[in-house]
């Protein structure tokens, strides 16, 4: 479809007040991509830096995910050949155990499909994640995040599965060597030919 079709479903999406109401923040729809995009990263939703300046993974786990990607800022940004969509598009609260809530729900049924369709050219789709892992992949999903990832090889070519990037992923990459010594150079392998 034409560039403008996606341009106004964008600014539909970052007019979107669905959940509203459930917002601490209030909405600020994140996302970023265009026609021509050739990796889709679906990740799980904005934290507060991230809704402060509306750049997404503009935090310590953006710094993560592009190293396991190996890019820098320049090439992740550049929306025209990478488009980053959470699960949910707007920052969800924080959680009164810790952390951040999960995604709301309304995001990715109303908006994912539409998208994704509007997206023809993404030859990989990374589901950063067990939020995106078991929305996208369903029944395909297995019991565990890490059973999940470690399954990699059974959800190519169209989707590779990865942890989220944040702090407490540290502990986890230890308990899982495989992560970086087996699934992150093949990520960046696989997104580098993606990208061309």
């Amino acid at each position: 479809m034409a560039a403008d079709d996606l341009g106004t479903v964008l600014e539909r999406v970052r007019a979107c007040r669905t959940c509203a109401g459930h917002l601490p923040l209030g909405p600020r729809p994140v996302v970023r991509m265009a026609p021509s995009a050739r990796v889709l990263i679906i990740g799980q939703a904005p934290g507060t830096r991230v809704h402060a300046s509306g750049v997404p993974w503009d935090d310590k786990s953006g710094e993560r995910l592009r190293d396991w990607l190996d890019l820098g800022p320049d090439a992740f940004y550049d929306e025209t050949r990478v488009a980053i969509m959470p699960m949910g598009f707007c920052y969800p609260g924080r959680d009164p155990r810790g952390g951040d809530n999960p995604p709301r729900p309304e995001c990715a049924p109303q908006w994912h499909g539409v998208l994704r369709a509007l997206l023809p050219e993404v030859k990989l789709t990374l589901l950063v994640g067990g939020y995106a892992q078991k929305y996208h992949l369903g029944d395909r999903n297995r019991a565990t995040m890490t059973e999940t990832v470690a399954g990699w090889r059974d959800f190519l070519p169209d989707f590779l599965p990865t942890p989220h990037p944040s702090w407490r992923t540290t502990h986890w990459m230890k308990k899982n060597p495989w992560f970086e010594a087996d699934l992150v150079p093949e990520l960046r392998r696989r997104v580098a030919q993606a990208l061309g």
